[in-house]
């Protein structure tokens, strides 16, 4: 059983973890030190601003900085008291709506209060208790907040040194983690890349290149995004949050654990998102891979389409794929405007009801008012709270996307491939051998049936019949694009099932009846870049073939510019190329894919000059079309339905009056008609 796609998505992150541990570490000093400010506050409110407000110890001299003088007496608070300081007599400071009166003996500091006159009354739950106070000017109660100046810019500057630490450490957790999301990506990029190498040919040909390439780009990008955004805003949320809850419980453990209910309820949240956001994920993924396969297409047969009048039905088929994608993309719409910022600011709302509710009973009991500094701290907190909270529920789309993008992409990764073993082997001389080989495509409709031929080195081979007849499928099979479901292939007496296909196929050239040029140089696509073949030998080659001719009038000659699949050269001078480049890496088996079919009788005497500088002093087997470009091969197989029902040089397969003689004659009759 696979595990997972979230389970592989974590190991990939695990091969960076001691990055992505640092930048943990730095997010939880960040976090720790941001929410400290709620804290700070609190102190700074209930010790400082409010903290005028209470019991102060009558001392017999100005000693420090806490120390007040009033009508002559010096005063300082009772929290404040050192063992030196010798104490008299107790006052106490209230504060009665906007105005403070200064009490002699201790009054307690809870309670409804009023004042008539210079008589205060505090109501408490036991008692009512009355006293007679001093009012005091702006002027008297002024040295009584003077002391708390320094401790509050103190803690206020404390806080923004904090904040700018917090900044630092933020800074180093965004570029770690985001590199570390980039460097994920790219190694996943890598091994996909990698799979597809490995994967056998067969898959290829009923997969649309688009839906590829989608799996490669589209789908490892929206996982990068997966990473930047759990890395950096789903983890982040998770530990601020953390730090919140941690900070709650100092405050009041009854409230945190009440608030902790916001968990399960984000976790339901979540699983219902994924239930629906998967199932139009997968329809919108799918279809964005069609589309690309779509357009590819499409731009691949741009000259078909415009010469058989084909756009408008083109335009039909594109406009169905990008309905499906609109009308799932707007489902998706839907479910994250129903469980996104509105929900959460719902759920806020309910939560500052409850946060009230709890205040205001607590404040009817006995002993129950709470601080002003603690009512900030608690609503500060509460308000942090959400903006994870938010954060999470926003990305919900982009997390869901992403996995299953995942899923597409490890479905791809998946797929059974071989190890590519390039481990040299001695060359091989050339000689093959079929031995009563049949291989089917599907396994069942066999296309070639109990073969056997040899073919020795140095020889050149030809193979002729009509399509269907298994030409091409004899060459998939020596290449190792195929395996054959019975019987061996064999070269120089070595089983190629013994070798790895590219141990096999490094001895081996190909040129195709259409060759494929790739972006670069004339240069590059004979070299490949393979740093065994020089640019000397490259130009050689190159010569050698009687390529020269074309390229010396070219504004760059050897080093001008390809595009992609050679467009800007004509099929004759594109074929050199491919002969030019088999020629450089000098292989002792060449095969010809129906090299000639193409080209035209003009160029076709330049091109069978070349293929016999190519073939001198190799094994060569041709799939053949023109007859006339085989008679001088020493054996000619004719193959029919999978089986080879003749075979010789051109005279005595003239002289059987068979099949090969009929197509001969065919070909030569055709070719009269057309002098």
């Amino acid at each position: 059983m696979k595990p997972s796609t979230e389970k592989r998505l974590l190991r990939y992150a695990l091969d960076f973890k001691k990055s992505i541990i640092i930048g943990l570490i730095c997010l939880v000093i960040a976090v720790a030190l941001e929410l400290a400010g709620p804290l700070i506050a609190k102190k700074v409110i209930d010790d400082h601003i409010l903290g005028v407000e209470g019991n102060w110890q009558m001392v017999e001299q100005n000693d420090d900085k806490y120390t007040v003088s009033y009508q002559g007496n010096y005063y300082k608070r009772a929290d404040r008291l050192t063992e030196a300081d010798q104490t008299g007599e107790l006052a106490t400071i209230v504060q009665v709506e906007k105005d403070y009166y200064f009490v002699k003996g201790d009054v307690p500091l809870t309670g409804k209060r009023s004042v008539e006159g210079n008589t205060i009354s505090i109501t408490t739950a036991e008692e009512t208790v009355t006293a007679h106070g001093e009012k005091l000017s702006l002027a008297d109660i002024y040295p009584f907040f003077k002391p708390e100046r320094g401790p509050i810019l103190f803690l206020l500057g404390l806080y923004m040194a904090l904040l700018l630490i917090a900044a630092f450490f933020q800074f180093f957790k965004t570029f770690l983690l985001q590199k570390v999301s980039n460097q994920i990506v790219k190694k996943m990029r890598n091994d996909i890349f990698a799979h597809t190498q490995r994967i056998p040919i067969n898959y290829y040909v009923d997969q649309p290149a688009g839906k590829i390439v989608a799996r490669i780009t589209n789908d490892t990008e929206a996982i990068r995004d997966l990473y930047e955004r759990v890395l950096s805003i789903v983890v982040t949320s998770i530990i601020y949050m953390a730090g919140i809850f941690a900070a709650l419980f100092i405050l009041d453990v009854k409230l945190a654990a009440i608030s902790l209910l916001l968990i399960p309820l984000i976790y339901g949240w979540m699983k219902v998102y994924k239930h629906f956001g998967t199932k139009y994920n997968k329809v919108i993924r799918q279809t964005v891979s069609e589309i690309n396969g779509n357009i590819n297409e499409a731009i691949q047969g741009m000259p078909i389409i415009q010469a058989f009048s084909r756009e408008k039905k083109t335009k039909e088929e594109f406009e169905v794929l990008n309905e499906r994608n609109f009308t799932y993309q707007r489902k998706l719409v839907k479910l994250s405007a129903l469980t996104s910022y509105n929900l959460v600011t719902v759920i806020r709302n309910l939560a500052f009801v409850g946060f009230i509710w709890y205040f205001g009973f607590i404040s009817f009991e006995p002993g129950g008012i709470i601080s002003v500094g603690l009512l900030y701290a608690f609503v500060d907190y509460l308000n942090r709270l959400f903006e994870p909270v938010t954060d999470i529920v926003n990305q919900l789309p982009l997390i869901e996307q992403a996995r299953v993008a995942g899923g597409r992409v490890f479905e791809l990764i998946d797929r059974d491939g071989e190890e590519v073993v390039n481990d040299k082997i001695e060359k091989y001389r050339g000689n093959i051998r079929f031995d009563h080989v049949s291989f089917a495509y599907n396994d069942e409709d066999y296309v070639i049936k109990d073969m056997s031929f040899e073919v020795k080195a140095g020889q050149t081979a030809a193979f002729v019949g009509h399509t269907g007849s298994g030409k091409s499928s004899i060459m998939n099979l020596l290449f190792r694009f195929y395996d054959p479901q019975k019987g061996s292939i064999m070269i120089d007496g070595q089983k190629t099932k013994e070798w790895s296909r590219q141990q096999v196929r490094s001895y081996m050239g190909i040129v195709l009846q259409d060759p494929f040029l790739f972006s670069g140089t004339i240069i590059s696509n004979v070299t490949m870049n393979d740093p065994r073949i020089t640019r000397e030998m490259a130009i050689q080659s190159l010569k050698a073939v009687g390529a020269d001719r074309f390229i010396e009038k070219l504004p760059h000659k050897y080093d001008e510019k390809v595009t992609e699949g050679g467009s800007t050269f004509s099929l004759g001078e594109r074929q050199l190329l491919s002969f030019a480049r088999a020629l450089a890496f000098d292989p002792a088996i060449l095969i010809l894919d129906e090299a000639t079919a193409n080209i035209d009788t003009e160029t076709e005497s330049i091109i069978q000059k070349a293929l016999d500088v190519l073939k001198k002093g190799r094994t060569t087997l041709v799939i053949a079309h023109r007859l006339s470009t085989i008679q001088q091969a020493d054996t000619i197989f004719v193959l029919e339905h999978g089986k080879i029902i003749e075979k010789g040089n051109h005279e005595a397969l003239i002289s059987e009056k068979g099949l090969y003689h009929q197509m001969y004659q065919m070909q030569q009759g055709k070719a009269r008609e057309a002098v």
